[in-house]
């Protein structure tokens, strides 16, 4: 069994796979040089794709993540849950507090913060169910909102996280997403079929952190306009990518240890604090309400809502949430999904999955009913027409909310910073990535290809921007997401059948 693949220079790059860094690379650079010279027509291929998608293959999604779901939570009460990710003798090389900061930084940062009040509202305002006796408006909201942040997304992430750190410290393969095939494809994944397999993890990768940076920006520009007046345009959202991006790779260059996990520790203080402040000021037995009520509902439809979305919601209804978020958590797994492997040495299976996907996830409902529950609060109680604000530009709804709360100037700030930090660190932990993937699964990278995949995300971005807004972001993040899903299946089916051989 080989267990390294062969890297050597290009240009001023001291360590690439040829294949996959030439071609990532070449694709990356004539999407720009198309998206940027044909804009208009590139808005219209976004668009045509994106209904294409939805209308044709939304039920693979559906399907797929009601798969990784199960496959997950049979892991973690199976006797494979046992299996240490590493040697037998060995422990975690990062505490509970860092490992889950990194983890909850990488994994949903900028989006959550973006969609936490933006989404319940919209739920609340048109409600996709409408006519139906399941729930009421605000539980429907809630509950909706919880669906597509919670268990079923943190699974994908465990699928591609597990089976990366399965293979790489228990089996000795590199760390790369072409590994996960070994018990399928065995030695033809150190040539183009592994190729293959790690350009398009590269290419899915590229889009959704760039969908996630996107989004960010719009943000980040909101805050400013609510802080200090500056108008929200293209232009200024793509000097904040500019700018950001440029700390991002300070971040890169001092590494994991030192700049990574140092920032992801800021962030989950910075989120913490956010969050509670909110809370304190903000209904607190409202929302200590909601999050009961709405943690009820959650679990007690979640089968309910599995396939809902794919039987009764509309086809636009389908392409703005459940087919966006499973499209965009898919073409994030190969990111977050080897940044977690990369983080996770020496845990159990069982710890893997109880620390990946029910701790992240009981997290994120805490958010979502902080500031999910305030702006409903505000809505429906006091008659405050947040729904408009978020009809008439998503990226506001954050302050927009925080508007009408006392102390609003500090959290507004606060939300800033934090989306800022999240910004970078999602930037640096995706260079990071790709460029482990572009590297051979090199652990340690070279720097100077860091810069540059850090630069190149901060470009797509940017572009996407140009070439159609959020409507564009969405279609970046379902693209790739559709056939890396059916990636996803076979390396369920790989791991499952090499776990076999460790009991």
């Amino acid at each position: 069994m080989k267990h390294e693949i062969k890297t050597r220079p290009i240009l001023f790059f001291q360590k690439t796979n040829p294949p996959v860094f030439m071609v990532s690379a070449l694709i990356m650079l004539v999407f720009i040089f198309v998206a940027t010279v044909f804009t208009d027509s590139s808005k219209t291929f976004f668009n045509f794709l994106q209904h294409s998608i939805v209308k044709n293959v939304s039920w693979v999604f559906t399907l797929c993540t009601v798969l990784f779901l199960g496959f997950v939570l049979f892991l973690l009460f199976s006797r494979f849950g046992n299996i240490r990710l590493g040697k037998n003798d060995e422990r975690p090389e990062f505490g509970y507090a860092t490992w889950f900061a990194m983890m909850f930084s990488a994994g949903m940062g900028i989006g959550l913060v973006f969609w936490s009040i933006a989404e319940p509202i919209k739920h609340y305002s048109a409600p996709p169910m409408e006519g139906s006796a399941v729930l009421a408006p605000i539980k429907q909201a809630m509950g909706i909102t919880f669906f597509h942040w919670g268990l079923h997304a943190w699974a994908i992430f465990m699928v591609v996280g597990l089976s990366l750190a399965f293979f790489s410290y228990r089996k000795g393969l590199p760390l790369a997403i072409r590994s996960s095939f070994y018990p399928l494809l065995g030695e033809r994944i150190y040539g183009p079929w592994g190729n293959f397999i790690d350009i398009f993890a590269v290419v899915s990768t590229m889009f959704g952190v760039a969908t996630s940076l996107g989004l960010g920006a719009m943000q980040v520009n909101s805050g400013l306009n609510f802080l200090i007046g500056y108008a929200e345009t293209r232009f200024t959202q793509i000097v904040l990518i500019i700018l950001i991006t440029a700390c991002a790779t300070t971040s890169v260059v001092l590494g994991l240890k030192k700049g990574i996990s140092r920032l992801s520790h800021f962030n989950l203080w910075l989120s913490l604090i956010l969050v509670s402040l909110v809370f304190v000021i903000g209904p607190s037995l409202f929302i200590l309400k909601t999050f009961g009520e709405s943690l009820k509902n959650y679990i007690s439809n979640i089968v309910y809502f599995s396939y809902w979305s794919e039987l009764i919601a509309s086809r636009e209804w389908k392409a703005s949430w459940s087919i966006f978020y499973w499209g965009w958590w898919i073409a994030w797994a190969p990111f977050v999904g080897l940044f977690i492997a990369r983080i996770s040495r020496g845990r159990t299976i069982r710890e893997f999955i109880l620390g990946g996907l029910l701790a992240p996830t009981f997290a994120t409902f805490i958010w979502l009913s902080v500031f999910g529950g305030t702006a409903l609060y505000l809505e429906k109680i006091q008659g405050v027409p947040i729904s408009a604000a978020v009809s008439a530009n998503l990226s506001t709804a954050l302050f927009k909310t925080l508007g009408y709360l006392p102390w609003d100037q500090i959290t507004a700030t606060l939300s800033t910073l934090l989306i800022v930090t999240f910004f970078v660190t999602s930037s640096d932990s995706g260079s990071l990535v790709i460029d482990i993937l572009t590297a051979g699964g090199d652990k340690d990278p070279p720097k100077n290809q860091r810069i540059f995949w850090a630069v190149t995300e901060g470009v797509i971005a940017s572009v996407l921007l140009l070439a159609g807004g959020l409507d564009a972001l969405q279609t970046a993040a379902i693209a790739p997401g559709f056939p890396f899903a059916l990636l996803m299946v076979g390396m369920c089916f790989a791991l499952f059948k090499e776990l076999q051989n460790e009991i």
